[in-house]
């Protein structure tokens, strides 16, 4: 599954008010609320900050996969907050600017290390950063996104 193909313009926010790590993991979760792969939010949320408590999340770069492997789920489902001052996640020791919340469901495990994979790829990139930053709406931000052969 292609990451283009998961993440919607709905469940894209670009201006993450939250400065703390769990309240903007929150927001950024409750974007996939009533998202239609989401059995039971609640579950879902519990895990993924149960295992955002175990061990940090945060990739470098700014950025962070808070993620759950939960039966909550019925597919992989994903939503992106953006802050431009950044989150504090003091259990990484880093200022985050991309949170990508991640959902998947237990049998799925090959599909999550595929996505997350070509996730740390992309976003690795400077310059595919820089586009995702300066995006002025979610179209925009799926439009940098695009312009990388892996996440198409």
């Amino acid at each position: 599954m292609k990451l283009l193909e998961l993440l919607q313009p709905q469940h894209i926010l670009l201006d993450l008010p939250e400065t703390k790590r769990t309240a903007a993991i929150h927001r950024v979760a409750a974007l996939l609320e009533k998202d239609e792969g989401v059995i039971q939010f609640q579950g879902f949320y519990d895990e993924l900050l149960a295992r955002e408590r175990v061990e940090a999340t945060t990739l470098g770069n700014g950025v962070a996969f808070p993620h759950a492997r939960t039966d909550h789920v019925k597919r992989l489902v994903l939503a992106v907050g953006r802050s431009t001052a950044g989150v504090n996640f003091e259990n990484g020791g880093e200022n985050i600017h991309f949170i990508f919340v991640i959902g998947t469901p237990r049998r799925m495990v090959t599909e999550y290390l595929a996505l997350v994979g070509a996730m740390a790829r992309i976003l690795r990139q400077d310059d595919v950063r820089g586009k995702l930053m300066a995006a002025k709406t979610p179209e925009e931000f799926l439009a940098a996104l695009a312009e990388d052969p892996e996440a198409v």
